[in-house]
């Protein structure tokens, strides 16, 4: 089976030049993540909005394990819906779907209920992610242009978050009712904005990655997704590069504490990351963007991994800064190349399955990553680090060309994870 290689040569334009031609649905998708973005306040206050209700810690790890699993499922639900009913519509049903239980939960005094809530919330609030992938992948026809697409993409979610933290914060000073019927209005918002300026794009015909000599295409499933030896190979560098990213919010504060550092340090060290990463994604993309995918994505996991095991060496803030730099660029090397290389992988009918699976992977390994993650700190603090470093290279090995895939492409270049 083949993949299809990244376009490199000289004659490509530059990425600057590539962003700004890119087309109007990757504008107007932009548009409604960095609406949704700003007013995605669930995730972020929702231990608060708890704590605040007097709510015991292990029953408010119960709301959130229902909240994550709901992710889980809502990405495969996702990718199912965005190859059947289109890309667009699954937009307008996940954030629909969405707004409803979003804005009840603070109504509810129930556990069952909350966890309830928190679940159905989840879910639908996952719907949207592969069918935007996918989307983004329709409308665009080269890897550099699906990079592009993708950097822009997460720079719109970058924004929105920053924004998002902010205002959330002044709103939960004032009601938590209003957090949360934002965070709804937020979702009915972007519900409008893909309803009526967005449409579908039109997909490529099947290659023969999908058909057989003399036959017909087979329908798309989540069964022949699997079946693609390089998705797997993904989808398993994905769950280790996830875990040992999510440390970031396990293992590192857990360290700021013990070296007798204070919530402030931890959030200013966060507060590093997140302007490092608006400041310098889009740039980096685009110098890495004529690079083979496989040898990025190996480089990005390393540095993660590399980066937060050194946490462990590092007593002041000085040095955890230069860690938390090491470990940041790996997100940036890694976010939009991993998407833009799944798009390339991706056979034109079941670009909603891949992305739904790779959602899936994103989030069982930031759904596992904080709770296997603080059990092994709690037996020993380096066994963490350790972890952290082994999974980082583990991850990068999984992203590099293999024997086949390098005879294969031979003179035209490999895109790796063979």
């Amino acid at each position: 089976m083949s993949v299809r290689a990244p376009q490199s040569d000289d004659s490509s334009p530059r990425f600057r030049d590539t962003v700004r031609r890119l087309p109007a649905p990757v504008w107007i998708l932009g548009f409604g993540m960095l609406v949704v973005r700003i007013g995605n306040f669930l995730p972020v206050f929702m231990v608060l909005y708890l704590t605040s209700r007097d709510i015991p810690p292990a029953a408010a790890g119960l709301v959130l394990g229902g909240a994550g699993l709901g992710n889980v499922l809502g990405n495969t639900v996702g990718g199912y819906l965005a190859d059947r009913l289109g890309r667009r519509w699954t937009i307008v049903l996940s954030m629909l779907a969405t707004a409803g239980p979003t804005a009840v939960i603070p109504m509810s005094d129930s556990l069952p209920v909350l966890i309830t809530l928190a679940f159905l919330a989840g879910t639908a609030s996952q719907v949207y992610r592969p069918a935007s992938a996918a989307l983004l992948m329709d409308a665009t026809t080269t890897t550099q242009q699906r990079l592009a697409a993708f950097a822009v993409h997460r720079f719109a979610m970058n924004v929105g978050a920053a924004v998002g933290g902010v205002l959330g914060g002044f709103l939960a000073t004032v009601s938590y009712l209003a957090l949360f019927v934002g965070n709804a209005v937020a979702c009915l918002l972007f519900a409008a904005i893909a309803a009526v300026l967005l449409r579908d794009m039109p997909r490529a015909a099947p290659d023969d990655r999908e058909t057989g000599p003399g036959a017909g295409a087979p329908q798309p499933s989540y069964r022949r997704a699997l079946a693609d030896r390089r998705l797997r190979r993904f989808l398993v560098m994905t769950l280790i590069a996830e875990f040992v990213y999510i440390q970031s919010t396990v293992g590192l504060p857990l360290h700021v504490d013990a070296h007798h550092l204070s919530a402030a340090d931890f959030g200013l060290l966060m507060g590093l990351n997140g302007v490092l990463v608006l400041l310098l994604e889009l740039p980096i993309t685009g110098m890495v963007s004529r690079r083979v995918p496989g040898y990025v994505l190996a480089l990005s996991n390393v540095l993660t991994g590399v980066g937060l095991a050194l946490t462990g060496l590092a007593g002041g803030m000085g040095w955890l800064a230069a860690t938390v730099l090491l470990w940041t660029l790996g997100e940036m090397l890694y976010a939009s190349m991993a998407s833009a290389y799944l798009s390339d992988l991706a056979p034109p009918t079941m670009g909603g399955r891949y992305q739904g699976l790779y959602g899936a992977a994103i989030t069982a390994g930031t759904g596992v990553g904080p709770i296997i993650g603080g059990a092994v700190y709690a037996l020993n603090e380096w066994a963490l680090w350790v972890v952290c470093a082994a999974g980082g290279l583990v991850s990068a090995w999984l992203c590099l060309p293999g024997r086949e895939d390098r005879g294969l492409s031979a003179g035209k270049g490999s895109t790796g994870l063979a």
